[in-house]
C-alpha cells in the first residue's frame, strides 16, 4: 500500500478559493488543534482554481506540513464540488469539513470528533452550529431566511445547515451523490441514509482577510431552489426491507 493509499484516523477537508492570505494561518491552526490527537491526520486543500497565488503558497506549506494534501481543480467548479473533490479523496475513518475563510474555528474539530466518538454507531455527523455568528447584519438575515427555507421545505429542524464546520464518519456520506448546492444539505442527506444528526453550537470568528463567495440574492434563492430539489428526493426516496429464503 503505498502512502497516498494508506487510511488515517482523521481528514479534514477545506475547499478553498482565493483564499491566500488565509491559508498559512489555517494550516497553523489545524495543526495546534491537532496536535493532541494520538492518532494519524491529513488535511486536503482543495483549490478551486484560485487566481490570487495559492498554488505557490499550498507549495511552500506542503513543505511545512506533511499531512498537507493539495487538490487543484482545472477550472471554477463552485465549493459543492470542491468539497465533494476532497471527501472522495479522503482517507479518514472520520472525516471533518471547515471553510478556509478562518470564520470556523479549527480548535473545535477535536472537540466535535470526541463527542462522535463517544456516540454508538447510529449517531453517524455532528453538525456545527454559529449560534453566536460574527456576520454583518444583512448576511444574517439573509442565512436566517435561507436556513429557514430549507427547513420548511424539507421539514428539517437544523438550527445552521449552512455551517461548514463538520464531523463526521466516513460511511455516511460513502453513498450520497452531491449536487451543486447539496453541500448546504448534508445533514438531511446523512439523516436520509439512516444516521443520527447532532448539532453542537462552535466558535464563530469575523473574516478578516478575502473576500466573502456568498451574497443575499444567491444565498437565499439557491436555497429555494436547492430545498425543492432534496423535498423531491425526500419525496421519492426507495424504502422497503427484504429477506432472502435460506436453504
Amino acid at each position: 500500500m503505498s502512502p497516498s493509499d494508506r487510511e488515517v484516523y482523521l481528514s479534514v477537508v477545506a475547499p478553498a478559493h482565493n483564499e491566500v492570505e488565509n491559508l498559512p494561518r489555517l494550516l497553523e491552526e489545524v495543526a495546534a488543534a491537532l496536535a493532541r490527537l494520538e492518532h494519524d491526520w491529513e488535511i486536503i486543500i482543495t483549490d478551486d482554481a484560485s487566481t490570487d497565488g495559492t498554488a505557490n503558497v499550498l507549495r511552500d506549506l506542503r513543505k511545512k506540513y506533511p499531512q498537507l494534501r493539495v487538490l487543484a481543480l482545472r477550472q471554477r467548479s463552485g465549493q459543492t464540488a470542491a468539497v465533494e473533490a476532497g471527501l472522495r479523496h479522503a482517507r479518514g475513518t472520520f472525516i471533518a469539513t471547515l471553510d478556509a475563510d478562518l470564520q470556523n474555528d479549527p480548535a473545535d474539530i477535536l472537540r466535535l470528533l470526541q463527542m462522535l466518538e463517544s456516540q454508538p454507531q447510529g449517531c453517524g455527523f455532528v453538525n456545527g452550529w454559529r449560534a453566536d455568528r460574527h456576520d454583518p447584519w444583512i448576511r444574517l438575515v439573509s442565512t436566517r431566511i435561507a436556513n429557514g427555507v430549507r427547513n420548511w421545505l424539507t421539514h428539517e429542524q437544523i438550527h445552521d445547515s449552512g455551517c461548514g464546520l463538520r464531523v463526521f464518519r466516513r460511511e455516511c456520506i460513502e453513498r450520497i451523490k452531491l449536487f451543486n448546492g447539496m453541500h448546504r444539505f448534508l445533514p438531511t442527506l446523512v439523516k436520509m441514509e439512516g444516521y443520527r444528526v447532532m448539532e453542537v453550537p462552535v466558535n464563530h470568528r469575523p473574516r478578516t482577510a478575502g473576500k466573502a463567495k456568498y451574497g443575499v440574492l444567491n444565498r437565499v434563492f439557491k436555497a429555494l431552489r436547492d430545498a425543492f430539489a432534496v423535498r423531491w428526493m425526500q419525496q421519492r426516496m426507495l424504502r422497503y426491507e427484504c429477506h432472502e429464503w435460506e436453504s
